[in-house]
């Protein structure tokens, strides 16, 4: 049994204060007269702050969506240069809250609500819980950071050549310096999530870094951290595979299910009759 699903799939506009955002919603399907509300994890895609679409999130967020049980809303956001800091992370914020509003119809339980992204999806997922505790809403249940770009001051970036790396310096620096073009927003902490000082209370995270990427040892760096606040982290870094590879690598996506799905236990740890949210069985060999 792998758990698989079929998924209702949509697209549509949320308000943000830019205007309207692009989202792409997974719904699960769902037996008749066992209607409960599923978990649902906030999707957003990369592209280095100045491209990539919904599209690109579509492998990961359908992946979760069929495999985790929950409803995945995959978000579009303002890109730069047209639209800079802070515009992204204020539509992520947007869409969380737009979310929260819209539980009900979405069939989507918020106390387990996660945020969730690869590369600057990943880091507008890290700044997004650090809105979320700074601006008092409701609490994230957990935080999935996928070879996030977290560092604008590219203190930790590796050696493209080196690590073979399909992402380099070079292209980190073009993309912050249209992101981020006046200097001082680079130690914003919405911006740079790896300046952030006060982290405890922060959700559990999960976070994967690929051997090959420029972006592993600040990734890492993030993990270690997180941990010394007394978040419960999970790192997980893999071998051969590169920045552009991770968001798509299976046994990434089967860990990243698992991930939620004990997280998902663990918040239902009470509930004696509930079988929905098991470990996922790592040995099946699901297809995207």
């Amino acid at each position: 049994m792998d758990g698989s699903r079929s998924l209702d799939i949509r697209n549509f506009f949320v308000p943000g204060p830019l205007g309207r955002i692009p989202v792409r919603l997974y719904q699960p399907a769902q037996e008749a007269g066992q209607q409960q509300r599923l978990p649902l994890v906030l999707y957003f895609h990369g592209g280095g702050f100045i491209g990539g679409s919904l599209d690109d999130a579509d492998a990961p967020a359908s992946f979760i969506a069929r495999y985790s049980g929950s409803v995945v809303l995959a978000v579009g956001y303002s890109l730069a240069p047209a639209k800079p800091f802070p515009a992204a992370p204020e539509d992520a914020y947007a869409a969380a809250v737009w979310a929260c509003k819209h539980a009900a119809e979405l069939n989507a339980d918020i106390d387990r609500m996660v945020v969730a992204g690869d590369d600057a999806g990943g880091s507008l997922a890290a700044s997004l819980t650090l809105m979320v505790r700074d601006r008092c809403a409701k609490p994230l249940a957990a935080q999935v950071l996928i070879s996030p770009m977290l560092d604008p001051s590219m203190r930790l970036v590796g050696d493209a050549v080196r690590m073979q790396s399909d992402l380099t310096a070079e292209r980190c620096a073009a993309s912050y310096r249209q992101y981020l073009p006046q200097t001082m927003q680079r130690l914003h902490p919405y911006a740079a999530p790896l300046e952030v000082s006060r982290l405890a209370g922060l959700p559990a995270a999960f976070i994967a870094t690929a051997e090959r990427d420029v972006l592993c040892p600040e990734a890492e760096k993030y993990a270690s951290s997180l941990i010394l606040a007394g978040v419960p982290t999970q790192v997980s870094r893999f071998a051969g595979i590169t920045h552009g590879a991770l968001r798509t690598h299976i046994p990434l996506l089967k860990e990243i299910v698992n991930f939620l799905r004990c997280r998902f236990a663990h918040t239902h740890r009470d509930d004696k009759n509930n079988t929905d949210y098991t470990p996922f069985n790592l040995q099946a060999s699901p297809t995207l």
